[in-house]
């Protein structure tokens, strides 16, 4: 499994659970081993060794060396930002379809149910394993939640537009607070002060890692909703477990009912944080992740 080295996301957790499930070598490359993979492979990689190959690595390098890895046998494409293929302000809209044209027969997995449903529509080979979140890092400490709406992450980078937009019209009507961490205990200090979580993934379809974080640590996900197909494939059930919302009305109208309904919002605090930990921890997605591996047939090249 070759793998990013440096990450603003905290991945280990998924790393040792695909490790303690299979016998795993972790490659973790830097971005010019990624940008010539065919050099790294040369240098320090027997492919006669293993049964599958595992890529996370950036898009950016990937799809310009599709000549190498469509020569790569039995790979599985890790991605977690394929949804871009189909977000026209993205600079990769559609290139993630042109590049796996090359290599029909790779197995994608990516991190969104409509978004396989989507590629294999083209004829691609996707399969969905979501996000999750560090079980050993994220948790609930049942701490005084001093914030009562808030978000935390960035807005600023074009592919965040609509994000943006959406967040800075909450802040300017409804008191949002937004706001950045380093990743860690800052992270995790911060999500236990915030009550209710606001999410704005709006055009991604699918979830973003941030929302599984949040429920785990005990907020009330306020979530954009993705589509039923996407909900169900995730157990999201609207003022059960979460909170969907399509528009700012209906957030509006949402929040001002949880508001005035403490019980409410305590039922669906709780059942998220449990739909949290039963489906969404890295220990879980890796399992997930490595069974999906595992099921693709022999290809040759």
């Amino acid at each position: 499994m070759l793998v990013i080295d440096q990450q603003r996301i905290q991945l280990e957790s998924l790393y040792q659970s695909i490790n303690q499930n299979c016998d795993l070598d972790l490659r973790r490359l830097n971005s010019k081993e990624q940008a010539n993979l065919a050099r790294y492979f040369r240098k320090n990689i027997d492919l006669k060794k293993y049964q599958r190959i595992i890529l996370f690595v950036r898009f950016k390098w990937l799809y310009r060396q599709t000549a190498f890895t469509r020569r790569l046998p039995n790979v599985v494409m890790l991605e977690h930002d394929a949804w871009q293929n189909y977000f026209p302000e993205s600079k990769y809209a559609g290139k993630f379809s042109r590049h796996y044209k090359a290599m029909p027969w790779v197995r994608i997995l990516v991190s969104g149910a409509t978004l396989a449903e989507k590629l294999k529509g083209e004829g691609f080979d996707a399969q969905f394993v979501p996000k999750g979140y560090d079980q050993l890092l994220l948790k609930n400490k049942d701490e005084e939640r001093t914030v009562e709406l808030g978000f935390i992450g960035s807005i600023q980078h074009d592919t965040y537009c609509k994000r943006r937009l959406f967040l800075e019209q909450m802040k300017e009507e409804m008191g949002l607070f937004i706001t950045r961490t380093e990743s860690g205990r800052e992270y995790l200090d911060m999500l236990n002060k915030i009550k209710f979580f606001l999410s704005a993934d709006i055009g991604f379809g699918e979830n973003m890692a941030k929302n599984f974080e949040a429920m785990a640590c005990g907020c009330v996900l306020l979530a954009y909703d993705q589509g039923e197909k996407e909900a169900k494939a995730l157990g999201f059930e609207d003022m059960v477990n979460v909170v969907l919302y399509s528009n700012s009305t209906e957030l509006k109208e949402k929040l001002a009912l949880l508001r005035g309904d403490s019980q409410l919002a305590i039922k669906i605090e709780k059942k998220g944080q449990e739909l949290a930990e039963s489906t969404f921890s890295l220990d879980i997605v890796g399992k997930r992740l490595l069974m999906q591996s595992a099921q693709i047939l022999e290809k040759k090249v």
